[in-house]
């Protein structure tokens, strides 16, 4: 039987895991290489070969996806994986004309394919798009098994954008830990909200090891919380999936990959955001629910915003930096820092892009509809370097962080600030700790509640 050459089309995450738990170890495929898009500066590596085994010695050579035609010529390439997420429809077939007209079959992997099953209760929270509320979901439902003595252990979404082979499987469990890492913004943003709550997270690149790791915590592990990235599906197969909308992306549920998997899916569809969205966004929300996952429980959500120093917004020339992913690819104008800033009525919205330097100039060409609002891109030294020389160089009175993390502690900002903090409260159908409640019974965990 001939070798069928792969390339694996992705950018550090789904790739790698769909590489581990499909094509590692089977000779029937040679994955020649990678491609990465989507984050910056994450090709010209190599999946290295104790990640991808002894049919692999030298490893596996990532490319930028711009080079897909020539590769596939290159190697003879029989198949292509197209392998991330948050990617609009037109873009996922953009590729695949690509693909096709190099001369290769263009190939999506399913949940059968990559879901790994654990010896655990699994919970996975997912979107439609990034930047929906998942980490605020993610939180409520800790809290909610911790309010019943119950150890959760969080898995998220892989970022390796550093030492693949050194970040195998990695352990948060305080805010050092973090550092110890060498975490990007995007990184952080995602951790420092569990460990800050005296939780576990993990996440890495081989996530068959990482769940055996999680399972079999030192601290314990009742019920294993699949923390999703961008809009992708669950890694491991869920006992309950919850799925997160935003009513300010009205229609998005049904036009990017692989977000319409995740709702089809679903057992919870979450509708956040609804007390800043338009009632005929959140109609049409709903609408797209009930005809794509008609058998799933609807819940709609505030994303309630606090302040710390409200002082500092209200009359004033304000800066906004949110979070980076849900501004770019995420394709959103606003976040929890422009919301608080029209709430607490701030005088100016200032425009970021005249006081913008190094990469983060490319980022305003790139992506047109940013304005008033300052992504927080810090996928390396260079990029946190850029973000603290805009911020600092801004003709603004204060600085709202809108990144979920605090941004004070990786730079150093000139001039006053505050943290904009935002939770999931839900004020339509069954609350989530009714629904957890149910879990827990239907697993039999342990109930008593904390004195």
């Amino acid at each position: 039987m001939s070798t069928k050459k792969v390339i694996i089309i992705g950018a550090a995450g789904r790739d790698f895991h769909n590489f581990n738990t499909y094509y590692r170890d089977q000779k029937e495929y040679e994955v020649v290489a990678f491609t990465a898009a989507q984050i910056p500066d994450i090709d010209g590596r190599r999946y290295p070969s104790e990640l991808a085994g002894e049919l692999y010695p030298e490893g596996i050579p990532i490319y930028a996806q711009d080079e897909l035609p020539a590769l596939i010529q290159k190697y003879d390439v029989d198949e292509c994986v197209f392998a991330y997420s948050d990617v609009s429809y037109e873009s996922v077939m953009g590729v695949s004309a690509i693909v096709n007209a190099a001369g290769a079959n263009f190939t999506l992997l399913g949940p059968k394919s990559t879901m790994i099953k654990s010896n655990k209760p699994v919970i996975s929270v997912c979107s439609v798009r990034t930047g929906t509320g998942k980490s605020q979901t993610s939180r409520k439902i800790i809290e909610t098994f911790l309010e019943h003595d119950l150890k959760v252990v969080a898995i998220r979404h892989p970022m390796p954008y550093g030492d693949l082979a050194a970040q195998r499987v990695q352990r948060f469990a305080t805010v050092e830990d973090l550092k110890k890492q060498n975490c990007t913004i995007e990184e952080m943003e995602e951790y420092e909200p569990h460990v800050d709550r005296g939780n576990i997270i993990y996440a890495g690149v081989d996530y068959a090891e990482i769940l055996e790791a999680a399972e079999n915590d030192p601290d314990g592990c009742d019920v294993i919380l699949w923390d999703g990235g961008n809009n992708d599906f669950s890694f491991y197969e869920p006992d309950l999936a919850i799925t997160v909308l935003d009513p300010h992306r009205p229609g998005h549920e049904l036009k990017y990959y692989p977000g319409e998997v995740c709702l089809r899916t679903t057992d919870v569809s979450i509708i956040n955001k609804i007390d800043s969205a338009p009632q005929e966004a959140i109609d049409i929300v709903e609408n797209n629910i009930k005809m794509a996952s008609p058998n799933s429980t609807i819940i709609k959500a505030d994303s309630t915003i606090t302040v710390e120093h409200p002082e500092k917004i209200q009359g004033k020339r304000v800066l906004i930096v949110e979070d980076g992913p849900t501004l770019t690819h995420g394709e959103m104008k606003i976040g929890a820092g422009s919301v608080a800033a029209e709430r607490l009525g701030a005088a100016e919205m200032v425009d970021a892009r005249p006081y913008a330097v190094g990469s983060l100039i490319e980022t305003f060409e790139k992506y047109t509809h940013l304005d008033n609002v300052l992504p927080a891109m810090g996928y390396g030294e260079e990029q946190l370097k850029d973000l603290e020389e805009t911020i600092n160089a801004a003709d603004c009175d204060a600085v709202i962080i809108g990144t979920p993390m605090d941004l004070s502690r990786v730079i150093s900002i000139n001039k006053p600030y505050t943290r904009v903090h935002y939770e999931l409260d839900e004020v339509d159908g069954p609350s989530l700790t009714t629904i957890l409640e149910k879990f827990i019974e239907a697993h039999d965990l342990q109930k008593v509640k904390k004195p």
